[in-house]
């Protein structure tokens, strides 16, 4: 069943704030082999004009994955069977960097849904802003629903 294109623009807060600690930033950036300095020791990261351990550019994927039952994905209007989902792709504009002590929000926005052969891909932003509401970053998220377009 095609997916409901009404959700378009749909904007999904996340339910609380997430405080980035040094043992997220250390245990994320360990998963991924990286062995930065910068990741892991606070001087380090301070040598480099940061105010604390800094997070692999990729560290709010973390976030994503937190909030994701916040957003379309139990979202009943949308009427998306997430058992054919599969991750598309996935960009990360920085603004700044991601240090321990962070308290980040974020919102995810609907921003299109077109059909890709059998498949439909739902294209959302998620912009995380600081404790102040300074922008962190955009997350753009490509996501396939495999086998529910029309036609």
């Amino acid at each position: 069943m095609p997916l409901n294109r009404d959700v378009i623009g749909r904007r999904y807060p996340a339910p609380t704030t997430f405080e980035v600690g040094r043992e997220h930033i250390r245990s994320f950036a360990a998963a991924i082999g990286d062995d930065s300095p910068a990741s892991s020791d606070p001087e380090a990261a301070r040598a480099l004009g940061h105010p604390d351990v800094v997070a692999p550019p990729t560290f709010l994927t973390a976030l994503s994955f937190r909030f994701a039952d916040s957003g379309p994905k139990n979202d009943p209007d949308l009427g998306l069977d997430y058992s054919r989902v599969v991750h598309g792709e996935q960009s990360f504009e920085l603004h700044r960097p991601v240090c321990a002590g962070d308290v980040l929000t974020s919102v995810l926005t609907v921003e299109d849904i077109r059909d890709a052969g059998r498949n439909e891909l739902i294209i959302s932003r998620t912009d995380v802003t600081d404790a102040a509401g300074a922008r962190v970053a955009t997350v753009r998220t490509t996501t396939v629903s495999r086998g529910t377009a029309a036609g």
